[in-house]
């Protein structure tokens, strides 16, 4: 058996000195989310973060999630527009925890490619960094894998991880919602992260679109309208968690409304919304009559113009209107909580 050339890491595609190359490149982007918190230096084994103990000294309970984007990222490859998908990422996470009135604390990305390209990649970090500012949480760490072979060209993959904490007697989890209570909507920037694989069906498949058309009722292009980031409510939440009793908060992502209020109401409950309160946006209404979309497969797929859902007593609509207003977030009423017949649906939209 021949010897021959002495093969390297590199010759089998994963390149240490490029992986350094982003390291260096994403280091300022992290440190830009730092708090007195972070402990240790950049670049460690692990990341280190000092408990709030000073704002949470009673009954703390720490709140995790992760999640991803989905099919959005084949968009962000068509468009090589790598700089708001890491928003995205960070939003996913955090506002799953914020529905139980939790503090996001810190943030975890993973991020694996065939090949990784530094000057490139290092946008969707950008990105990450972005949203944890947005969030008001760190980006403690992350693993970046090369991994030769194992993506398409161009194309890599992205989850995110975070960590969160809430006062155990201040958890948010539906178990007061009553009869007559009110539903707000918060309005969402756009389609957020969820229905893209049923979206592209429609858009580029059925309806032939290209990713800069400028389809009537669009004013921008459709690459754009389709990478819009999702929208981040955790500062708002919290902020109204200070002077509204919330008794159940639901973010609208995969399942759209009809899958997700019925997650943080009671079994003998209802909610009845009206879908004439608020406006579908126009990027959700091309999608339903170019795919002939049942209007009830449209409201289980995506959030319909309604980011977060919030519920809370008659007596305090008014006062989280106001607040909600004045943390410039669109909201209103969209439905009511309804007493539960037997056999029948935790949610109806009219």
């Amino acid at each position: 058996m021949s010897v021959g050339k002495r093969i390297t890491y590199r010759d089998a595609g994963v390149d240490i000195n490029r992986g350094n190359r982003f390291v260096e490149l994403i280091k300022p982007l992290v440190r830009s989310t730092y708090n007195k918190r972070v402990l240790g230096k950049f670049g460690g084994f692990a990341g280190l973060y000092v408990f709030p103990t000073d704002r949470y000294s009673r009954n703390p309970v720490l709140v995790a999630s992760t999640d991803g984007v989905g099919t959005k990222l084949k968009i962000a490859f068509m468009m090589r527009k790598l700089d708001t998908i890491g928003i995205d990422l960070v939003a996913m996470n955090v506002n799953d925890i914020v529905t139980c009135g939790a503090e996001p604390l810190f943030f975890l990305d993973y991020f694996a490619t065939s090949k990784l390209k530094p000057e490139e990649d290092v946008e969707i970090v950008k990105g990450i960094a972005e949203g944890c500012r947005k969030a008001g949480c760190v980006l403690l760490g992350g693993e970046t894998a090369e991994m030769p072979g194992f993506y398409s060209k161009g194309e890599f993959e992205i989850a995110g991880f975070v960590c969160g904490v809430v006062e155990k007697e201040e958890i948010i989890d539906g178990s007061k919602v009553k009869v007559g209570d009110t539903v707000i909507g918060i309005a969402s920037s756009g389609l957020h992260s969820n229905g893209y694989s049923l979206a592209r069906k429609v858009l580029f498949e059925k309806l032939k679109l290209d990713i800069h058309d400028v389809p009537s009722p669009l004013n921008r292009t459709l690459g754009e309208e389709l990478l819009e980031p999702t929208r981040i409510y955790v500062k708002s939440i919290l902020a109204l968690k200070k002077e509204v009793n919330l008794k159940a908060i639901a973010h609208i992502t995969g399942g759209g409304l009809l899958e997700n209020i019925p997650r943080v109401i009671p079994e003998n409950c209802s909610v009845l919304l009206d879908s004439s309160l608020w406006e579908i946006p126009p990027i959700v209404k091309l999608i339903k009559i170019g795919g002939r979309i049942d209007r009830n497969e449209l409201f289980r797929t995506f959030n319909c113009g309604i980011g977060m859902v919030v519920i809370v007593s008659e007596s305090d609509t008014e006062r989280a209107l106001k607040k909600l207003g004045r943390l410039r977030e669109k909201a209103r009423v969209i439905g009511e909580v309804r007493r539960r017949k037997k056999g029948e649906d935790k949610i109806t939209v009219i």
